[in-house]
């Protein structure tokens, strides 16, 4: 019998990864900690499926990465319906992914505001214009301040990010 090389998570292991997440997140000794800005601008976003009712998608962004590559931030953004939104969340960033320093992986959970009137199910568990929100994200550090970032919007398509570290 073939033998996985990664061990299964249990129960203890998912639970610890959780319990110490949620202690970094709500810690604020930890937020006050060395860290950096970062202005997010994204100029595109792809939709996997066409619709007459999609409008261009464009966001503008501030968060603050900590040394430890915590993200906490917020970002306005023009939804697939052209509807004003707005996305409060926190996260993480993790770099040299695939062995390449300058390759990195970022991941965002929060909450959005957006999807009104009949658009509202357009996003999960929506209620009055908010709901959860997540990102994932494969990123290149082109140089100190500059990075490029492709976000997967759920099963919905990708939003290309160019980020400014302000220093």
């Amino acid at each position: 019998m073939a033998q996985s090389a990664v061990p299964p998570a249990d129960d203890s292991s998912i639970k610890a990864v959780a319990a110490s997440t949620l202690e970094r997140v709500t810690s604020l000794d930890a937020w006050h900690a060395p860290a950096h800005w970062r202005l997010a601008v994204s100029p595109f976003s792809n939709h996997w499926r066409y619709s007459e009712e999609h409008q261009p998608v464009y966001a503008l962004g501030l968060e603050r990465e900590s040394d430890d590559r915590w993200l906490l931030g917020g970002a306005f953004f023009s939804n697939s319906f052209g509807q004003p939104s707005a996305y409060a969340y926190v996260g993480r960033r993790s770099d040299g992914l695939f062995g390449e320093p300058s390759v990195f992986f970022q991941w965002s959970v929060g909450l959005m505001y957006g999807y009104v009137g009949k658009y509202q199910s357009k996003v999960p568990l929506n209620v009055n214009g908010f709901s959860p929100g997540a990102l994932i994200g494969l990123g290149w550090q082109a140089s100190r301040d500059w990075s490029f970032t492709v976000h997967a919007l759920g099963d919905a398509g990708l939003m290309f990010q160019i980020g400014i570290d302000l220093h």
